[in-house]
């Protein structure tokens, strides 16, 4: 509440600053005039016919370790661990997972509207004639991609959100 109540004045705005547990963006216009939210896309926001007016803060995740700790092979590989987890989280901001089945003479067509990190996963199903296909997208193309896949031949077609994607 102090960066809040800190920013609030030097902007010249008097008000009554309290913490909010739960959903905030709901509680306008009835609870509260306006609320200071976290957000990372502002789409729960404009899903409550909210708009951000201004920023207050703009933050980055860091990892950081006193040099004697780092000085310390057991802790080192702890914190490199960690590193690795938190890196992986981040590159699967936007990112999702496709999965679908096809035909294997309709397996070049389908790849080929599919991208893919590197390669798509490609796993033999059992019926010889048809194979699972699965690969990482990014989440603005997604609503593209799946028409053109259902239309050169995939089908069972599943988008899942990622937690991690580590290369």
């Amino acid at each position: 509440m102090g960066l809040t109540t800190r920013y609030l004045a030097e902007h010249g705005v008097t008000a009554k600053v309290e913490f909010s547990w739960g959903a905030t963006e709901v509680k306008p216009p009835v609870l509260a005039d306006a609320i200071v939210e976290v957000t990372e896309t502002g789409s729960s926001l404009r899903a409550n016919k909210l708009r951000i007016i201004d920023t207050v803060l703009e933050s980055s995740t860091q990892l950081i370790a006193n040099r004697r700790a780092w000085a310390d092979p057991w802790k080192r590989g702890k914190l490199e661990d960690i590193f690795m987890l938190l890196q992986g989280a981040i590159n699967a901001l936007g990112k999702v997972g496709i999965m679908l089945n096809t035909r294997c003479d309709q397996l070049e067509a389908v790849t080929s509207v599919l991208p893919a990190m590197r390669n798509p996963t490609i796993s033999q199903l059992s019926d010889p004639d048809w194979v699972a296909v699965s690969s990482i997208v990014e989440e603005s193309t997604v609503r593209e991609i799946i028409p053109r896949l259902k239309a050169a031949g995939a089908c069972d077609i599943v988008e899942y959100p990622l937690n991690k994607v580590i290369p």
